[in-house]
């Protein structure tokens, strides 16, 4: 285990957060608005300069209308990698 926020598994879930919200043409401030959080706080999740506590995850993904789940999922796969 890594302290470090640069992690691939970080970096997949971060990009995937991200996607969803452009796939809803939300933009960043849009989606800060309904966090009640500063536009900031977006910008830096997705550029990898903040990590999200697990509780603030599931906030996170609830503003957004995806499923926790599915992030938590993808970041398995990262970690066990492609299948041959």
């Amino acid at each position: 285990m890594t302290a470090s926020i640069n992690t691939k598994e970080m970096q997949a879930l971060t990009n995937w957060l991200k996607q969803a919200r452009q796939d809803q043409n939300c933009s960043m401030r849009a989606l800060a608005e309904r966090m009640d959080k500063p536009h900031s706080f977006v910008q830096k999740v997705e550029q990898g300069e903040r990590r999200l506590d697990v509780v603030e995850y599931v906030w996170y993904c609830r503003k957004l209308g995806v499923d926790p789940q599915d992030g938590l999922i993808l970041i398995e796969q990262v970690l066990i990698g492609p299948k041959d």
